[in-house]
């Protein structure tokens, strides 16, 4: 999975670990725990173990924020389908769209809610528990990093849960949620370019706030959000358009009444594009499939007195959807279910042709072209 390390399963829920997380790791183990030797009481390597135990802490922090989005998804009937640490935080990652608005805002909500919860939790316990210094600095600590990941989280762009926020609200407005993607989207590359400029001008002393970090997470911000806008956009396109509009041009479609000889003599010796037909009754309608290797069955010659009929695979053997069906809704069949081609098929069981993945992307293609124009 993308390099991620599985480490095992959290309430069902699949848990990963990036590469990248071990680094930052390690960072902030050796950055804390040198912190902490300015407490006399802690002698050898105990700063350093505390360290790794606060790191530890901190991440799991970042975790309760993304099992807060879960639990909140699996309430819903969403799937989760992992939750993976990586470099710049967490991210659970999910089946699919929650079905409204309301839905979407709750799941992006939650994470920043456990978040806050956690930092009145380690708040209180810093006030109420005695504790020794150095405990004391890591409460505190985990209470703030708790606020800071809340507050960061609530900035509304994406691909951070303010950005989702946003995209819930945008959503219940204009009741599309491709829109609400946009324009969350865009709002993210804003905030990413705000973020990479003002990195870059700390790096060049020009500027005494921000860091390394700064530009590191806004170019992150910039790639997300762009990949999440432009995605929306090319799903806003699909939505549009039907099943009836990608159908390729002269599908291989057949009558079962030919026979086996009308049929390879008119669409098989010198035409090798199909090795598979669609075949129609005498209304048109889609009665089953036919493919050239199934003429091995039947002895050449036989073909004269055999039907394309007596040899067709039943209707079962293609998946079909509806004339009128949004593409965006045929394209994320095709990809849930890994199908390589679709027949359409109007109300009365009328075949139409053959749709494929590639026939989506030259209709979109064409589109685009035209605009350009």
């Amino acid at each position: 999975m993308n390099g991620n390390i599985r480490i095992g399963n959290l309430f069902g829920i699949p848990f990963y670990i990036n590469p990248s997380w071990f680094f930052v790791l390690g960072l902030i183990t050796l950055t804390y725990g040198a912190n902490l030797t300015r407490f006399p009481q802690l002698q050898g390597i105990t700063p350093w173990i505390l360290g790794f135990f606060a790191a530890i802490l901190l991440f799991s922090s970042v975790l309760a924020h993304e099992l807060g989005h879960s639990f909140v998804a699996i309430a819903q009937g969403i799937q989760v389908k992992s939750i993976t640490l990586f470099i710049f935080g967490g991210l659970a990652t999910l089946e699919k769209e929650s079905e409204t608005p309301l839905q979407s805002f709750l799941v992006a909500i939650a994470g920043p809610g456990v978040s806050l919860l956690l930092f009145a939790l380690f708040t209180v316990i810093g006030i109420t528990v005695p504790l020794n210094e150095p405990l004391e600095a890591i409460v505190s600590l985990l209470a703030s990093i708790n606020l800071v990941l809340a507050l960061f989280n609530l900035i509304p762009g994406l691909p951070l849960d303010g950005g989702n926020v946003l995209k819930s609200i945008v959503w219940k407005i204009t009741g599309n949620p491709n829109k609400g993607i946009i324009f969350a989207g865009r709002v993210g590359q804003f905030f990413g370019w705000l973020a990479v400029i003002i990195g870059a001008l700390a790096i060049l002393g020009v500027s005494q706030i921000g860091s390394f970090w700064t530009l590191l997470i806004g170019w992150f911000l910039l790639q997300n959000a762009g990949f999440a806008a432009q995605s929306a956009t090319v799903q806003e396109k699909l939505s549009q358009y039907t099943a009836e509009d990608a159908v390729i041009p002269n599908s291989p479609i057949v009558s079962g009444n030919l026979t086996l000889r009308e049929f390879v003599n008119d669409y098989v010796i010198g035409k090798n594009q199909w090795q598979k037909f669609l075949v129609t009754n005498e209304t048109g309608q889609l009665i089953g499939t036919i493919a050239t290797e199934d003429l091995k069955q039947i002895a050449t010659s036989q073909w004269t007195e055999t039907l394309v009929n007596e040899l067709l695979q039943p209707i079962e053997s293609i998946v079909t959807v509806p004339a009128n069906q949004s593409l965006l809704k045929v394209i994320q069949l095709i990809e849930t279910k890994d199908i390589k081609e679709l027949a359409v098929v109007k109300e009365d069981g009328v075949v139409i042709g053959l749709l494929e993945k590639s026939s989506i992307i030259n209709l979109l293609q064409q589109e685009a072209q035209a605009n350009g124009n």
